[in-house]
């Protein structure tokens, strides 16, 4: 209940911004400057940038981007206004315009989020009349509607800014430095913490962000905090898992690992609240207590394989729970560095797999530049919705160009706003639109008629329309949108000039004609949305990965390493199919109605084990290989990644009754036959390849863990 008033309270707050900036431009305009094109450019900028686009952020983030936004949408104004001298011309404009924008998605949610309202001044500006004449006015309604708005946006009644998500990441590194303490304490087990620990590493997903939100734009920094995020997840269920079971007492190895791990979780959060990074030994990082985590983690692989009390090797159960705190260290030592760099940080990687962070030394550019090629195949979910809203858009400029529909860009806005990534969804857009601009069409008939050509009716009438309808159109869904929207333009244009009823006709007519091209795009262009590339992408996904098991663990027990030049071919191939079914599975989220298929499986699991697989991928070749390795113990670790690589791939073609992965433990006579310092990397591979197949097992249905 108080979710929902707050989200009525929220929208109510956007709508007095929209609402205050619209009449602010509008009605000087039209008035007292007699400017009818610079009043209806006032009258769509702050609809475009407030309404239709879900602009990120609160208050002056708003306005930030929104004042970023008006110098692009001039340049479309500009190009709308030279191209509107023939049909043709507006239709390939509309063409272009229409997937640049689109497809502009990859490059960062801001981008995304202001990308349908810069689609609007294309649209408004591509109609005829041709009357190029007209652009300073059109440039002055737009300037001032978008200075109207940012204002509105920065100082009336301004949002409470929601977390961000560097924010949200140091809470749960806070969480995880005293999940840590408490190990070192000895205070397990307790299965209520693990559950904590569990439920703030879920807050992490990005699926349960605003898309607006979402570290994924194609800069270092937002890919950096991704990678901060997506390493502090796991470093919580490494975490979960040491208070979920018996403490080891006497373990000092693990204990000062641990407090370093605590120290610098606590350190990382608070520079991340702060804003800037910290910087320590020249290096611009941020420092866990005395001393670089990563050289404690040095420290702790000299310790870690030693006896325990000088005289007896260290027991089984005391090896595995090392390699767990071990791996929790990586994930806080990856967590520290993608936090420095997400603040500006310039790591130089000191001891530290450049592969992980490969996009550290890079520029914006070159990043921006990767992120495009990489969705630049039919396979990205991106670059099939920027296809189909390209020719949506062209396809119904041309319709209402060659038709000489009146107010023919309500034709392509009805595109816009009511195309969906599934066929069903636009459907049912579709069906509830149609309901609702009727309704409205003829509520706004007779209010033509009643009113005349009485403009002080419709003057009186616009700022509580507006206001209702802004604020009930986005809470009531398509039909209620539609319907208010209708009244609106029909209450404004009343005013800029004569209209009678068949106004109204005009506007149902051309809601009709741009859903019937909306529609038609919908189930001729992947009509099935992500619901169709998921299995595809998390397949790819789960087949690059499986080269990587085998080559990870044969470079920790034959020796190789990581190739000294940079990620190898297979890295490479796995970390870009990680990104595509990344891609896939956010839009997957935001589509209603999953299948059966779909939902047996839980896709962020698939993605956890590409995740994994990568950081084993980084880390364990980090060795001159195993020359004493008993050829027992090199036959089981080849024999046990050979059952998760092998499992990896049946896993790749879902089937229907999932995938059971189940590498042998180390034998004990098998351990008892490998020298002492050899015994504890061994032991990481295995704890790495059970955690792969508890992944697998959870992703293909064969144990699930919540859903996709």
């Amino acid at each position: 209940m108080a979710e929902g008033l707050s989200a009525v309270a929220r929208t109510g707050r956007h709508a007095a911004h929209v609402t205050a900036a619209t009449a602010a431009g509008f009605y000087p305009a039209l008035y007292l400057l007699d400017r009818p094109v610079a009043g209806v450019y006032a009258l769509f900028t702050p609809i475009a940038f407030g309404i239709l686009s879900p602009l990120p952020g609160a208050g002056r983030e708003r306005a930030a981007t929104v004042l970023r936004a008006v110098p692009a949408a001039a340049v479309l104004v500009v190009l709308g206004t030279v191209l509107a001298v023939g049909t043709w011309p507006a239709v390939a404009g509309m063409l272009t315009v229409g997937f640049a924008l689109a497809f502009g998605a990859v490059c960062g949610p801001r981008i995304a989020g202001a990308a349908p309202g810069l689609q609007l001044f294309y649209i408004l500006a591509c109609f005829p009349p041709y009357e190029p004449g007209t652009l300073p006015q059109r440039l002055a309604g737009l300037a001032v509607g978008g200075a109207l708005l940012a204002l509105a946006e920065a100082f009336l009644f301004p949002d409470a800014p929601e977390p961000s998500y560097r924010e949200r990441i140091a809470d749960a590194l806070d969480a995880a430095a005293r999940a840590a303490s408490g190990v070192v304490r000895g205070e397990g087990p307790d299965p209520e913490e693990a559950g904590r620990l569990g439920a703030a590493g879920r807050e992490l997903r990005l699926s349960r962000l605003p898309a607006g939100a979402r570290p994924t734009g194609a800069g270092r920094t937002d890919r950096a905090l991704a990678q901060a995020g997506a390493a502090t997840r796991r470093l919580l269920d490494q975490l979960a898992l040491l208070t979920a079971h018996v403490p080891a007492p006497g373990d000092t190895v693990s204990a000062d690992l641990l407090r370093g791990i605590a120290a610098s979780c606590t350190e990382t959060a608070a520079a991340l609240r702060r804003g800037r990074r910290e910087r320590g030994r020249g290096r611009g990082r941020v420092l866990a207590g005395p001393q670089l985590l990563e050289e404690m983690v040095a420290d702790f692989l000299k310790a870690r394989g030693g006896a325990s009390d000088g005289r007896e090797p260290v027991p089984r159960a005391v090896l595995v729970r090392r390699s767990t705190v071990l791996t929790a260290a990586v994930s806080a030592v990856t967590v520290r560095t993608a936090a420095s760099l997400a603040l500006g940080g310039r790591e130089r990687l000191h001891g530290l797999p450049r592969e992980q962070f490969w996009y550290a030394a890079e520029g914006t550019a070159r990043l921006v530049a990767v992120r495009i090629r990489g969705n630049l195949t039919r396979r990205s979910v991106v670059f099939q919705n920027a296809l189909r809203t390209a020719l949506g858009l062209a396809l119904a400029r041309l319709v209402a160009g060659s038709l000489d529909l009146t107010h023919g860009f309500w034709v392509l806005l009805a595109v816009l706003t009511l195309g969906r990534t599934t066929a069903g969804a636009t459907w049912s857009a579709v069906r509830a639109a149609a309901a609702g601009t009727l309704a409205g069409a003829c509520a706004a008939g007779l209010l033509i008629v009643g009113a005349g050509g009485a403009s002080g009716v419709y003057a009186a009438l616009l700022v509580p329309m507006m206001l209702v309808a802004f604020t009930l159109g986005p809470l009531g869904g398509p039909a209620r949108g539609q319907g208010l929207f209708t009244l609106v333009v029909a209450t404004a244009f009343a005013q800029i000039a004569p209209v009678t009823w068949r106004l109204a006709e005009a506007r149902l007519v051309d809601v009709l004609t741009g859903s019937a091209i909306g529609l038609l795009c919908g189930l001729l262009a992947w009509p099935a949305g992500a619901r169709a590339e998921i299995r595809y992408a998390m397949s790819g996904l789960l087949r690059a990965a499986a080269p990587l098991v085998r080559a990870a663990s044969a470079a920790v027990t034959d020796g190789g390493g990581a190739p000294p030049d940079g990620p190898s071919l297979g890295v490479r191939l796995a970390l870009h199919r990680l990104r595509i079914a990344e891609a896939a599975y956010a839009q997957y989220r935001t589509e209603p109605a999953a299948d059966a298929s779909g939902a047996a499986h839980d896709w962020l699991a698939v993605l956890d084990h590409g995740s994994r697989t990568l950081v084993g991928a980084y880390w364990l070749p980090r060795t001159d290989g195993m020359p004493g390795l008993p050829p027992g113990a090199r036959r089981w670790a080849r024999e046990a990644a050979e059952e998760v690589a092998t499992a990896t791939i049946r896993a790749a073609g879902f089937p229907p009754d999932g995938v059971r992965a189940r590498p042998a433990p180390l034998p004990p006579e098998v351990a008892a036959r490998v020298p002492v310092p050899l015994l504890a990397p061994l032991t990481d591979v295995e704890v790495w390849l059970h955690a792969l197949a508890h992944d697998l097992e959870a992703g293909s249905g064969a144990r699930p863990e919540g859903g996709s």
